[in-house]
């Protein structure tokens, strides 16, 4: 995530880095192109943006305490995302209940949170309900959703 806390995709961050490197350039945000700031600083204003309801700094909070093995916190963090609509922190709370991550398996809040997250526009999400959906044989309801998942930008659809 850059430091000014807009959120870019991977690919672009990922050019920026290889054209400051491949220049011998400063190391620069990829979107707001000031100097790199240290982890720790990029958490203390991911915190500033917490305390200001910023469900996507929820998020990248709770994928860091969940890459740390604190399934507790980041549990929090996403549900309190999920809790003001963030999609993509439903489909997060959907791996942590299919895993057992810092919750009780459970396949019912697993898959409110998939629906939740499908609704939302996540693809990974509609995908994955296509999948849920092929394996109870309702054939046709999976491709349907594979469809939606596809117009979203999910391709692996076209592996089945």
């Amino acid at each position: 995530m850059p430091c000014c806390s807009n959120i870019i995709c991977n690919g672009c961050d990922y050019a920026n880095l290889i054209r400051e490197l491949k220049g011998s350039l400063e190391l620069k945000c990829a979107f707001c192109r000031h100097p790199r700031i240290s982890d720790e600083e990029l958490e203390l204003n991911l915190m500033k943006r917490v305390e200001a309801n910023d469900s996507a700094a929820m998020c990248q909070i709770g994928g860091y305490r969940r890459n740390e093995g604190d399934y507790v916190t980041a549990f929090q963090y996403y549900s309190k995302a999920a809790e003001l609509g963030d999609a993509h922190a439903h489909y997060l709370l959907t791996q942590m209940y299919y895993n057992g991550e810092g919750v009780k398996k459970d396949e019912k809040k697993e898959v409110y949170h998939l629906e939740r997250a499908a609704i939302g526009g996540n693809p990974d999400a509609r995908y994955d309900l296509g999948i849920a959906e092929w394996h109870k044989c309702r054939h046709a309801r999976a491709v349907k959703h594979f469809i939606i998942a596809a117009k979203l930008g999910h391709d692996d659809y076209c592996e089945l």
